[in-house]
């Protein structure tokens, strides 16, 4: 399993990375413009990403415009929803418009953190990942 993690704090990549990478190689980016960037590169050369948690709160762009990015790019690409990577919000923000913006963006599910690591594997199982 290939994952992007996109996460703006130290604290939280370094989580995320700990419990995923026993599974396969862990990229980050720290920005969703970074995101935006990699999953494209990644398509591009045929490799794309198969789990990326994404954060709402970050500089440049945040995660739903990263999220419409990414799926964008998949699309131009001929990989429509639900074909796509995996896409986890993983984000401080609980509130139910969020969690509703987010799934309108198409993304596959939402954790609020901080990111319990048996919650985190359940939904990667849930959707065949490992």
């Amino acid at each position: 399993m290939k994952t992007l993690i996109v996460e703006d704090d130290f604290t939280s990549r370094l989580l995320l990375k700990e419990i995923l990478k026993a599974y396969g190689p862990v990229h980050i980016a720290v920005t969703g413009r970074e995101a935006v960037t990699a999953v494209n590169a990644a398509l591009d050369a045929g490799e794309g990403y198969d789990l990326i948690c994404l954060d709402i709160m970050m500089p440049e762009m945040d995660g739903y415009e990263a999220l419409k990015g990414i799926r964008d790019g998949e699309e131009a690409r001929g990989a429509t929803f639900p074909q796509g990577a995996k896409i986890i919000m993983t984000t401080a923000l609980d509130q139910m418009k969020n969690v509703f913006q987010a799934f309108h963006g198409l993304c596959d599910d939402y954790l609020c953190k901080p990111i319990e690591k048996a919650k985190l594997l359940e939904r990667v199982r849930g959707f065949g990942l490992i």
